[in-house]
């Protein structure tokens, strides 16, 4: 499935919203927008351009969703940002919680032990939200943090678990995240995220050998939940000379077995 090929393709529109909620969508597709960039926040205007939507009607949801605590708005620069409504809602999953809690464990020992960086990447609709953050070697290309939030296809994360699902969900995937793709950065990167996927589809397990950051290399496998979907992603970076071509079938292995007690607890706790 080329990227390009899909680049030049319209998304999938709905028809006429006749149910009432429409204005639920766009609530919650500015959420999911604010949530992409926790740290810096987003001005009045940017935000409404990424949303397509227009300033008037930005501005009327962001104050609703404001005066509700499920955004701030900075006073230094005015910026809106996640509020603490987003955090206390999740105390409602205690289970992810505990999850959460474990595989923040798995991660870091196994980064530890893998002398890299790992990431747990989940799964959320068409994008991944880095959960855990592990390791200590200094990459200064990798720029995912614990809630930073993008399309799948820009990991090789999200393409480890796009792997696992049908060839026409895969399609409608790609679709949205080649538009929000063009939308924010142009089709410059197509190319590279095209490689990658080729790549990883060749070797049946995410594999980026510097196809989208020259000499960051980085792997990952799909982490499953009880009923066998895969909900997550274990992600391995390093740098080509930690992890190069030669070692590829040993640390598929070794995030393969991580994997496995991750999946266990996502098992055991219903996650």
């Amino acid at each position: 499935m080329n990227l390009a090929h899909l680049a030049q393709q319209a998304p999938v529109t709905a028809g006429p919203d006749r149910s009432g909620t429409q204005s639920l969508g766009r609530g919650i597709k500015l959420m999911r927008m604010i949530a992409m960039r926790p740290g810096f926040g987003w001005r009045l205007s940017d935000l409404a351009a990424a949303c397509q939507q227009d300033k008037a009607t930005v501005h009327r949801m962001l104050a609703c969703l404001v005066d509700e605590r499920l955004v701030e708005q900075r006073a230094s620069d005015r910026h809106y940002l996640p509020g603490p409504l987003m955090h206390e809602l999740g105390f409602a999953l205690p289970h992810r919680g505990q999850f959460q809690r474990r595989a923040e464990a798995t991660v870091r020992s196994f980064a530890r032990r893998l002398a890299g960086l790992a990431l747990l990447l989940l799964r959320s609709g068409n994008e991944y939200v880095c959960t855990v953050r592990a390791g200590s070697l200094p990459l200064s290309g990798l720029m995912i943090h614990p809630g930073t939030r993008r399309p799948l296809f820009t990991s090789v994360g999200g393409v480890a678990i796009l792997q696992t699902r049908p060839e026409d969900e895969v399609r409608e995937v790609l679709l949205d995240n080649v538009a929000q793709e063009i939308a924010r950065r142009g089709t410059g990167r197509l190319e590279a995220l095209q490689k990658m996927r080729e790549r990883s589809d060749r070797h049946g397990f995410g594999v980026n050998l510097g196809d989208v950051v020259p000499g960051l290399h980085a792997l990952a496998v799909p982490v499953l939940d009880g009923r066998g979907d895969a909900f997550a992603a274990l992600c391995l970076i390093g740098t080509a000379e930690l992890y190069g071509e030669d070692r590829l079938d040993e640390l598929h292995q070794q995030l393969l077995d991580t994997a496995a007690l991750l999946n266990a607890d996502a098992d055991a706790l219903n996650v």
